[in-house]
């Protein structure tokens, strides 16, 4: 995941807000509320299967484009969605890498159910990691590559359960799973470096007129321990509707506390390509901790499967399931 923006061409950012006891209220959210999931809804979002999700792709090793890891998983992510029933399509692209022009490859997987359906929606996420933990606490560390088991595999993970527990669905509805790649490797002194894949997609969308999404939805960085969620500024500006779509099935289902009602700040994420494009959508990010920022794991090391949060990823994979079915069901 990229930086916090100042600036950016779409629109003016906004700065970043913290709010004291967020965390402790999530939790409490957790462990009183989560009840009425299970009984005011059918959603079967499966945490325990998502965790396997977000292993596996860890087990893998970074995830670094152009590295065997990369392929690997790739090649395992295809597979997976092709062995529930949708059908994939890999977007492989060369490009100029925008920092030093070197030749990069981008590969997008797109994964469809019902491709003939005019009634769709996108959940989408980057597999890619960061090749350098350029925020870790040790400077020796600042060359290696990352995990990302949050940075990555979480938004992965939660997207992938939510394509196998959906299930079938009338044949004028479809699901899209986008997982986009080369998000990660950009520097944070150009705005351009970052998010290559969900731009050069953008530039190529695969719909017909009639087959527009309704919208569509990024999670990144979805499995931070006591984690909560801000209506990211740019997705608040430009998708607003869909925020208050997410926001308030978070209120109904009991994960509030978890989707704060509040402004966050201005990120440069993949949404921001898809929103240029036409294409309402949200970015369900962690942002404005204590620390003013990103999880502290951010670009460290310590961006590893021991950071994970299950309870985190429930959340969000039950929100996003609902909102989902309810709209499908409307």
């Amino acid at each position: 995941m990229c930086a916090i923006l100042l600036s950016v061409g779409l629109i003016a950012s906004a700065g970043c807000t913290s709010s004291a006891g967020k965390a402790a209220s999530a939790q409490r959210d957790d462990n009183e509320n989560v009840k009425l999931v299970r009984q005011h809804t059918n959603i079967s979002f499966d945490v325990d299967t998502a965790m396997t999700y977000l292993k596996r792709q860890v087990d893998f090793g970074p995830r670094v484009p152009g590295s065997l890891s990369h392929r690997q998983c790739a090649d395992w992510l295809a597979g997976t969605l092709k062995g529930m029933g949708y059908v994939v399509t890999d977007h492989e692209i060369a490009t100029p890498h925008p920092v030093d022009g070197h030749p990069i490859k981008v590969r997008n997987i797109f994964a469809q159910s019902n491709p003939d359906a005019t009634d769709r929606v996108i959940i989408l996420a980057h597999y890619d990691t960061r090749p350098w933990a350029d925020h870790d606490a040790d400077p020796s560390k600042h060359t290696l590559p990352i995990d990302g088991a949050n940075d990555g595999a979480s938004g992965v993970a939660v997207a992938l359960e939510i394509a196998r527990s959906i299930g079938q669905l009338p044949k004028d509805k479809g699901l899209d799973i986008l997982l986009v790649d080369q998000e990660d490797s950009g520097t944070y002194n150009d705005d351009d470096s970052w998010c290559i894949g969900s731009r050069l997609w953008a530039e190529n969308l695969p719909y017909t007129g009639s087959q527009q999404p309704r919208f569509a939805i990024l999670l990144d960085m979805v499995g931070g321990k006591d984690a909560v969620f801000r209506r990211e500024y740019f997705s608040q500006a430009y998708a607003a509707p869909i925020n208050d779509i997410v926001w308030n099935a978070a209120k109904t289902i009991g994960h509030g506390a978890r989707f704060v009602d509040e402004i966050g700040g201005a990120i440069n994420d993949d949404h921001i390509p898809l929103l240029r494009a036409g294409i309402p959508t949200i970015d369900i990010i962690e942002t404005n901790r204590a620390n003013g920022g990103f999880n502290s794991t951010w670009h460290t090391t310590e961006d590893n499967i021991d950071n994970i949060d299950p309870a985190t990823i429930r959340a969000v994979g039950e929100v996003i399931t609902h909102v989902i079915q309810s709209q499908y069901d409307n």
